[in-house]
């Protein structure tokens, strides 16, 4: 249960994509009052399943004044920065065509340092770490009196039924904060049969009539005779010579097995990428179905709650569209995970306030 406050908490998510981490943040107890992000397309998922307001502007752009004018007057502020991570991992740290994007995280560091709220969060990829750009981030924070802790969290040990490894920050005026605790162990991580199970049974390129997002890529002739010969866990060495791809078959390729593989129902999936709906970009096929996962099912493995909507029926958003907005996302239970440590945090200070 979230520690009881008597102040009111409430936060405002810079980058909040689809709201991921809105949703989690908001599931352990704190009021997000806004969201900012510069994609158009994001405003529908985020509005429609969290009560605060969408604001489409380019952080680069933005008046600290305007994001303190967000906060309520009174209680404790929470101020939140998931930036895009591509730039920073270990394609987009040489890809000179993004670089302009490295300076997104200078951008919110400007505005935590104007408006000083009282806890920081951010979330990205672990390789971020290794970038100068964090190393100023860090040394502007500290310089306004935050005390800072971070490390590389692995979502199964919250609840997150996927692989993926994420660095997470926090950052607080009131002195020392710690980072959430895990709360699931190698013994009971929840699993990909968890959360997939019982959802429909799904033909390559079919849509659910009862929801529409439960939807799944076309495959060609070949793959479905590729995927019909894949096991759960396995690679594409597990196929007859004949189905292999021709850089497969060369030295350089035998060693990329990372790919055209099926999840395994009782493991955590891999982790989600923006890709993810198709079945040669990762081991993104269904552990049972011949298929590659459906949107709604790598929804469900970032931790979205089964009802989240995120797009209307009459939407044109594209299927890749669709699958980058939920690849990008925070999982949820990760939101809620590092929620959760800013309210037991927060009522100390409380509390030691008397």
């Amino acid at each position: 249960m979230p520690e009881r406050l008597k102040t009111e908490i409430a936060a405002v998510d810079i980058f909040c994509g689809v709201g991921g981490l809105t949703k989690g943040l908001c599931q352990a107890g704190i009021k997000v009052v806004a969201g900012i992000d510069f994609d158009q397309d994001c405003e529908f998922p985020f509005t429609e399943n969290n009560q605060a307001q969408f604001y489409c502007q380019d952080v680069a752009k933005i008046d600290p004044k305007f994001v303190e004018a967000l906060f309520p007057k009174t209680g404790f502020r929470v101020l939140s920065g998931c930036a895009p991570c591509q730039p920073f991992s270990r394609y987009g740290r040489t890809a000179t065509k993004r670089r302009s994007k490295w300076s997104l995280l200078s951008d919110f560091a400007r505005i935590a340092e104007e408006v000083r709220p009282d806890v920081i969060t951010i979330e990205n990829v672990p390789e971020l770490t290794l970038h100068p750009v964090f190393k100023e981030l860090l040394s502007r924070l500290t310089d306004v009196g935050y005390d800072l802790a971070y490390d590389t969290l692995f979502c199964p040990q919250y609840g997150v039924p996927q692989r993926r490894k994420r660095l997470v920050l926090l950052a607080s005026l009131h002195g020392e904060i710690a980072l959430p605790l895990p709360t699931y162990s190698s013994f009971r991580f929840p699993t990909v049969r968890n959360v997939l199970e019982n959802l429909p049974r799904l033909e390559a390129g079919q849509v659910d009539d009862a929801d529409h997002l439960h939807r799944s890529s076309n495959l060609s002739d070949l793959n479905l005779k590729r995927i019909k010969r894949s096991n759960p866990g396995g690679t594409w060495r597990d196929w007859p010579k004949s189905l292999r791809s021709n850089c497969h078959k060369l030295k350089s390729g035998a060693t990329f097995p990372s790919v055209y593989g099926r999840m395994a129902w009782d493991e955590p999936s891999p982790t989600i990428t923006t890709q993810f709906f198709g079945f040669g970009n990762g081991r993104f096929g269904h552990p049972e179905q011949d298929r590659a996962i459906s949107l709604r099912e790598g929804a469900l493995l970032q931790s979205f709650p089964k009802n989240y909507r995120f797009c209307d029926k009459g939407s044109q958003l594209s299927f890749q569209k669709m699958g980058q907005l939920i690849g990008n996302a925070v999982p949820v239970r990760l939101g809620r995970a590092i929620g959760l440590a800013i309210r037991k945090h927060l009522k100390r200070i409380e509390t030691n306030r008397g």
